[in-house]
C-alpha cells in the first residue's frame, strides 16, 4: 500500500456538493437593509468584545436571528474566492418605563404636525466572523423609524456583504449590540468543499486519486505557478467518476500544483501546490534549467519554475583555474527565468562567464567563448577603482587576489606592471565596463609572450653554435653524445604527446582500482591521461563541476580527447540525466566527476559536437554491448580489452604507431589490466566490504 504523505480533504463525503453561486464584483465590503430601514457599514474593523449585558432603557433594536449564504467575490472575471453574506434579522425589544416618553416619542414622528421631527430607533449591531486561523469583526449602525417600531415585532433585516472563507472551513458567526442588551447569537457552519482528492506516493512515481461518485464529471487540471509570470497549462482533462493519475518523479517540480473543479456553471476552483517542499522536485527543477548565452551580450535562463539563485560575472583565465567572480565591482543579480537579461557591459570577451549559483554551491556555468566569440584568450584583467576626487589605482585579477600593478608581488601581472599600465594609457587594453566607480579592463599579453620566446630562440642558437663547434673538435664522443641527445628528444616528444580525460562513475572500490589500472597503463604510452583519482585535493578545492570544467577546456584545447568509461553506474546516471521513465536518483559522492560532468558531456551529444572531442569505452564482463544508450554511440565505443588496439590508436591520433607496434602496446596494456579486471570478478566474499561487479550486478534501468 502507498504511504500518504500529503493529504487534502476537500470534500464532506463520496458525493460532491456542486455550487452554483452569485457573483459580488468588487473588492469592498457593504451593506444594505430591508425597506424602510436605513443603514450604514463603519470603515475598519473593530475590536471583537461583546462588554457586559446592561439593562435597555427602553425599546431597543436586537438580532433576532441569522442568516447565510454562500456567494463569489470576484476581482476578475476567473479570479473569484469564496465568501460568506450574512442576513441579521432584526426586532423591537423592551417597553417604556414611563408612559409619557412613550407619547412623546409618537408624537415626534407623527406625520400630521406642522414640524414633525424624523424620531427613529437607532442601534449598533457588531457581527463578529471567525474560521480558523482569522477573526474579523465589523460594526453596522440601523435606524428604524418610529411608525414602525412595536416592541416584540420584527422590522425587517440587514445583510452584510461577506467575509471571505477558505472551502471545507468551519466557521462562527456572532451578533451582538453595543451596548449589549441581550446574549449575543451564534451560528456555526461548515462550508461545503470539492471533492476528495488524495495525492500519495507509489514508489518512486505520484498518484492523484480523486474519488468522486460515477455520474459526476469533474475538471482536473496540472499547470506550473510561476512566481515571475503567468501560469503556464502543462495538462488539462475532464474526468468522470473516481481517477487516477499517475505522474512520474521526474515530473515533479515546486510550482507543479493541481486545480480540480465541477463541470458547471460558475463553479468554484480549488488549487493545491503539493510540491513546493519535496526535495526530488527541487533536484528535477535545477537538471531543467537551462542557461543560455545570447547575441549580442545577452543570456537567459530557461526553468518552469523560479530559482531561488543568483547570476554573477565571473572572469575564466586562459591557463585553467576556477572562474574569477567579478564582485565587485560588478553586483550580483538575482535570477528571473524565462526572461532575456544583457551583460552590464560594453562590449563582450570570451574570457567572460555566467555563473548561477545558490547559497550552497555553484549550479552552472556557461562562457561567452563557447559560442560566438572565439577560444579563449591569453588577457589580463585589470581593475580599475576610483576616488571621490578623480584619483584611481589599478589591479590585475589573478587567483591570489587583484595584484597591484606597481607591487614587488612575485606575480607575472606585478613583474609587467609598468608596461601595462602603458598599454592601459596608449589605449592598447579593452574596456568592458566603465561607471563612476571603476572600470575593467582586457590587456593582450601575447608580446610580452614573443619577447620571452625570442630571448629562448636566441638561447637556442647559441646552444646549437657551441654544439657544432664541439661537433668539429671531437667528432666520435660527440656522436654518441647526439645519440643520448636524440633519445631524450624523442622522450620529450612523448611527454608533449597527446592529453586524454577520463570520466568513470565510481561504482565501488574494485573499479576503481580497475580504472587507476587503465590511467597508469595508459601513462606508459605516449599519452598524458587526466583522471579524478590523482586530483583530489583539486577537487575538494575546486568543486567536481569546476574541476571538470577546467580539465575539459584544457584537453580539447590542446586536440585531446574526453575517455566516457561507462560501466553499470555511469549507464545509470545518463539514463537518470536524460530522465527515462525507469531510472531511480543516486546520491552523488563530492567526488563524482562524472555526476557533475553531464551537465556539459550531453549537450555536446544532442548538439551534435562529440565526434572527434569523445571516445567510448566499457569492459567486457562488466557490462553488456547494448548497455550504452544510443545516444552515446555517435562517438566509437570500444570493448576492453577485446578492442585495445583499435582503442589505443583512436587515443593516440596521429602520432599512433603502425600495426605491429601498436598490438605489443595494447598487449602491454592488457597484462597490466588483468590483476584489477580479476579482482572485479571474484565471488562477493572474497572482496571484504567492496560491492560485487559480475555480471550478477547487472544495469539498473
Amino acid at each position: 500500500m502507498p504511504v500518504p504523505w500529503f493529504l487534502l480533504s476537500l470534500a464532506l463525503g463520496r458525493n460532491p456538493v456542486v455550487l452554483s453561486l452569485e457573483r459580488v464584483v468588487g473588492p469592498q465590503d457593504t451593506a444594505r437593509c430591508s425597506p424602510g430601514l436605513s443603514c450604514h457599514l463603519w470603515d475598519g474593523d473593530v475590536l471583537c468584545l461583546p462588554g457586559s449585558l446592561v439593562s435597555a432603557p427602553g425599546p431597543v433594536l436586537v438580532p433576532t436571528r441569522l442568516q447565510t449564504e454562500l456567494v463569489l467575490r470576484c476581482h476578475e472575471e476567473t479570479d473569484c474566492d469564496l465568501c460568506v453574506r450574512v442576513a441579521v434579522h432584526l426586532a423591537v425589544h423592551g417597553y417604556w418605563e414611563d408612559p409619557e416618553d412613550e407619547e412623546k416619542f409618537r408624537r415626534a414622528a407623527d406625520p400630521e404636525l406642522e414640524e414633525p421631527r424624523n424620531a427613529s430607533l437607532q442601534a449598533h449591531i457588531v457581527l463578529s466572523f471567525q474560521a480558523y486561523p482569522t477573526a474579523h469583526c465589523v460594526l453596522l449602525e440601523v435606524q428604524v423609524p418610529a411608525a414602525l417600531v412595536q416592541p416584540g415585532q420584527s422590522v425587517g433585516s440587514i445583510v452584510f456583504d461577506c467575509f471571505e472563507a477558505a472551502l471545507g472551513a468551519e466557521v462562527q458567526i456572532w451578533s451582538y449590540t453595543q451596548p449589549r442588551y441581550q446574549k449575543e447569537l451564534n451560528l456555526t457552519q461548515q462550508l461545503p468543499a470539492l471533492p476528495w482528492l488524495n495525492v500519495s506516493a507509489d514508489g518512486e512515481d505520484v498518484r492523484l486519486v480523486l474519488d468522486v461518485s460515477e455520474e459526476q464529471r469533474f475538471g482536473l487540471s496540472l499547470y506550473w505557478n510561476q512566481d515571475q509570470g503567468p501560469i503556464k497549462p502543462w495538462w488539462h482533462s475532464n474526468l468522470t467518476g473516481p481517477q487516477t493519475i499517475t505522474l512520474n518523479h521526474t515530473d515533479l517540480v515546486p510550482c507543479l500544483c493541481i486545480q480540480v473543479w465541477p463541470l458547471e456553471p460558475d463553479s468554484v476552483r480549488t488549487s493545491i501546490c503539493p510540491f513546493r517542499e519535496d526535495p526530488r522536485a527541487h533536484r528535477n527543477l535545477w537538471r531543467a534549467a537551462r542557461l543560455q548565452l545570447l547575441p549580442s551580450r545577452g543570456w537567459r535562463l530557461d526553468a518552469p519554475c523560479s530559482l531561488p539563485a543568483e547570476a554573477t560575472l565571473c572572469w575564466q583565465a586562459l591557463d585553467g583555474g576556477p572562474c574569477l567572480p567579478l564582485v565587485p565591482p560588478l553586483p550580483r543579480e538575482n535570477v528571473t527565468v524565462n526572461k532575456v537579461l544583457e551583460f552590464p557591459l560594453r562590449k563582450g570577451h570570451p574570457n567572460v562567464c555566467v555563473q548561477v549559483s545558490t547559497w550552497e554551491k555553484l549550479q552552472m556555468q556557461e562562457c561567452l567563448w563557447a559560442d560566438s566569440l572565439g577560444p579563449l584568450k591569453d588577457d589580463m584583467l585589470l581593475v580599475e577603482t576610483r576616488g571621490p576626487q578623480d584619483n584611481g589605482s589599478l589591479c590585475a585579477l589573478e587567483p591570489s587576489g587583484c595584484t597591484p600593478l606597481l607591487s614587488r608581488a612575485s606575480t607575472r601581472a606585478a613583474r609587467l606592471g609598468e608596461q601595462l599600465l602603458q598599454d592601459v594609457q596608449s589605449g592598447q587594453c579593452l574596456q568592458l565596463w566603465d561607471s563612476d566607480l571603476g572600470a575593467l579592463w582586457a590587456c593582450p599579453m601575447d608580446k610580452y609572450i614573443h619577447q620571452r620566446w625570442a630571448l629562448v630562440w636566441l638561447a637556442c642558437l647559441l646552444l646549437a653554435a657551441v654544439l657544432f663547434l664541439l661537433l668539429l673538435l671531437k667528432m666520435n664522443p660527440v656522436k654518441g653524445w647526439l645519440r643520448l641527445l636524440k633519445e631524450n628528444i624523442r622522450a620529450g616528444a612523448a611527454s608533449r604527446s597527446r592529453a586524454a580525460l577520463l570520466l568513470y562513475s565510481a561504482d565501488d572500490a574494485s573499479f576503481e582500482r580497475l580504472v587507476g589500472a587503465l590511467a597508469s597503463a595508459l601513462c606508459q604510452l605516449p599519452l598524458r591521461v587526466a583522471v579524478d583519482l590523482w586530483s583530489r585535493r583539486d577537487l575538494s578545492a575546486q568543486g567536481a563541476l569546476a574541476w571538470f570544467h577546467a580539465q575539459r577546456r584544457q584537453t580539447l584545447q590542446e586536440g585531446g580527447v574526453v575517455v566516457l568509461l561507462f560501466s553499470p553506474g555511469a549507464v545509470a546516471l545518463c539514463r537518470e540525466w536524460l530522465q527515462d521513465a525507469t531510472s531511480a536518483p543516486r546520491a552523488h559522492g563530492p567526488h563524482d566527476a562524472f555526476a557533475a560532468s553531464l551537465s556539459c558531456v550531453l549537450p555536446d551529444f544532442l548538439q551534435g559536437r562529440a565526434p572527434g572531442r569523445y571516445v567510448g569505452a566499457y569492459f567486457d564482463k562488466l557490462l553488456p554491448a547494448d548497455a550504452v544508450p544510443a545516444l552515446f554511440r555517435s562517438v566509437p565505443v570500444f570493448s576492453l580489452p577485446s578492442q585495445l588496439p583499435d582503442f589505443l590508436g583512436i587515443l593516440q591520433g596521429p602520432t599512433a604507431p603502425r600495426s605491429r607496434r601498436l598490438a605489443e602496446r595494447a598487449e602491454q596494456v592488457s597484462r597490466a589490466l588483468q590483476p584489477a579486471l580479476d579482482s572485479c570478478f571474484r565471488p562477493p566474499g572474497a572482496l571484504g566490504t567492496g560491492r560485487g561487479m559480475g555480471p550478477e550486478a547487472g544495469v539498473r534501468t
